[in-house]
């Protein structure tokens, strides 16, 4: 019987066409969202890094990293108690936009116009400004980042949303690549150093560190007003009604899911839901944690410019788009489960290597900003990090959101970038503290995320696809799409 379904699933997905200019059109509100958080995550931590060696009068940068990770770890913990509400908002909401619409025009146009005051805060050596205009952007950044992922799986038919899903993730490393690029041409290093000033008497131009954030406002604008007035969806959804249907009957084919909203969430499924979350939970963790850091490693430890990381960060992003764009297909070969943990793999041991590495070579002390070289290793770690990240996120969300019912996708979703903000909330304070501990030092920095990318594949071991003898139809969105 299982196997009859399967023969019927893989007939009926090869009717499936998916409308890619759509996709990357919608893709555009990814763009903006990564636009934003790597400037975000590129900028804000060497601004607080100078903002409290400032205030605390500290001998040393690794002083008030533990600091630097409590202020984008409480960034992080409001992003967690978001999230699910403005999810689960956009699941009730009917306006002549559509559902998720609102959520992301209102929340992408308040956070492009707060965004710039951030460096503003910071050129003013205002500590407590610059961190209530963080806390401003994350708010409302968060009030659209989760319409904007569920509203893929809202138009697109189940057997079509893993590659729907790659392509919108390439979409956002493009708007990635597009701060990295930012970044370059305006160098922070050079405004820490005073090349263009003087930090301590406040003399450096303002513009050298505010238009990476002007751009990005700009260009988030931008990728807003394209969706605007590009997607109609209401008139998508209904469109797209009968196909959306056949996508589910795809779905029921092989898999079980819930019946409908008012019955609960089968124990199976539920628990599949937790291990999902827990393994997403402990990767992020890992990525995030080093991501945080990245740029003080690159400037107060190993002593390079800015730029090098940013063009670190250009060449991992190459490798996710690689990624992302073969993530969908290679799902489709080995099943997605495989996919996951292939890219686990492929992360962890280029975390192993950059640990081996940046113990067996020796490195010169950092004696000004800038001077030293940036080791050629990180660009191929960086690069094959990319690669495997991407395997894993482009199969995980599609792993989440499959296990609900149409009407809870926003829910799910929520659920989905909860973990992940609950990890980017207690990573920067747990390594931020670890950095302080005598033993522990920047270079152990990939010894951190090697344990935990371990621990993420340890438990997704357990990870089954939940299948049933059954054939009938049930009204669920879709379960997995790849059989495994």
């Amino acid at each position: 019987m299982e196997n009859t379904g399967v023969n019927q699933e893989k007939e009926l997905n090869t009717t499936f066409k998916l409308n890619y200019k759509r996709t990357f059109i919608i893709g555009f509100a990814f763009f903006g969202i990564l636009l934003l958080w790597q400037v975000y995550d590129s900028w804000c931590p060497t601004f607080l890094t100078e903002l409290f060696k400032e205030a605390l009068n500290a001998s040393s940068e690794e002083e008030v990293q533990y600091l630097v990770g409590i202020m984008m770890a409480l960034d992080n913990l409001a992003a967690l108690i978001m999230l699910p509400i403005f999810g689960r908002l956009s699941d009730k909401t009917h306006t002549k936009l559509g559902k998720r619409m609102p959520y992301i025009l209102i929340g992408t146009l308040l956070c492009a116009i707060c965004f710039p005051f951030v460096p503003v805060f910071f050129h003013m050596h205002s500590l407590v400004g610059t961190i209530i205009m963080m806390a401003v952007v994350v708010f409302f950044a968060m009030m659209y980042r989760n319409p904007a992922v569920a509203l893929m799986p809202d138009i697109t038919p189940k057997p079509l949303r893993s590659k729907a899903n790659g392509i919108i993730n390439i979409m956002g490393y493009l708007g990635g690549a597009c701060a990295t690029l930012t970044g370059i041409v305006f160098v922070l290093t050079k405004y820490l150093s005073g090349t263009n000033g003087s930090w301590a008497d406040g003399t450096s131009s303002i513009w050298i560190i505010e238009a990476p954030f002007l751009i990005a406002s700009v260009l988030m604008i931008i990728s807003a007003a394209v969706l605007f007035f590009t997607i109609n969806e209401n008139k998508i959804e209904a469109e797209m009604k009968d196909e959306m249907a056949r996508g589910e009957k795809v779905a029921a084919v092989v898999n079980s899911v819930e019946e409908d909203d008012k019955k609960p969430m089968s124990k199976a499924n539920k628990t599949m839901l937790i291990l999902i979350l827990a393994a997403e939970f402990l990767w992020f963790m890992a990525d995030n944690g080093i991501g945080t850091f990245m740029s003080n490693y690159t400037i107060y430890y190993l002593g390079c410019g800015s730029d090098s990381n940013m063009i670190n960060v250009i060449v991992g992003g190459v490798g996710s788009v690689i990624g992302f764009a073969i993530g969908g297909i290679v799902a489709g070969k080995i099943g997605r489960k495989r996919s996951i943990f292939a890219g686990l793999g492929l992360t962890g041991l280029s975390y192993l290597v950059w640990l081996i590495l940046s113990i067996t070579i020796s490195r010169s002390s950092p004696s000004n900003i800038g001077e030293n070289p940036f080791p050629i290793y990180l660009y191929f770690v960086w690069f094959f990090k990319g690669i495997g990240m991407s395997f894993v996120h482009v199969n995980s969300y599609p792993m989440v959101v499959e296990l609900c019912s149409s009407k809870k996708v926003g829910l799910f979703t929520g659920f989905y970038y909860a973990s992940s903000m609950a990890a980017q909330t207690i990573t920067p304070i747990a390594l931020g503290s670890l950095l302080l501990h005598p033993g522990f030092s920047f270079q152990l920095l990939p010894l951190y995320a090697l344990a935990l990318t371990a621990g993420a594949g340890i438990i997704f071991i357990f990870v089954k696809n939940v299948k049933t003898k059954k054939t009938t139809i049930k009204k669920g969105l879709e379960a997995m799409d790849v059989d495994e």
